[in-house]
């Protein structure tokens, strides 16, 4: 008999006023891979996980079609606002 064991991420539980007091330290956790979840009265109410790393995946080819395409400028239509047109209030 085989198991198949899929890597899950590390998770913690972790109160708002907690995630509050010590937000970096958290986000360091995120960005290692880390998932926090984060609750209010025990409650779970919101999760703090990493992004992917869609940039890595990529092959050379399709990197260099990305960066192209970002590269170029695409004119959305409409006219562009003046100086004080974007200062008014």
């Amino acid at each position: 008999m085989f198991y198949v064991l899929q890597y899950l991420p590390m998770e913690q539980r972790v109160s708002l006023r907690e995630v509050n007091q010590r937000l970096t330290r958290y986000v360091k956790a995120a960005e290692a891979g880390e998932r926090i979840v984060i609750t209010r009265r025990g409650k779970p109410v919101a999760l703090l996980s990493p992004l992917p790393r869609r940039e890595e995946d990529l092959d050379p080819a399709r990197q260099e079609a990305l960066e192209r395409i970002l590269g170029q400028s695409h004119h959305l239509g409409g006219r562009a606002a003046s100086r004080d047109e974007l200062h008014e209030r």
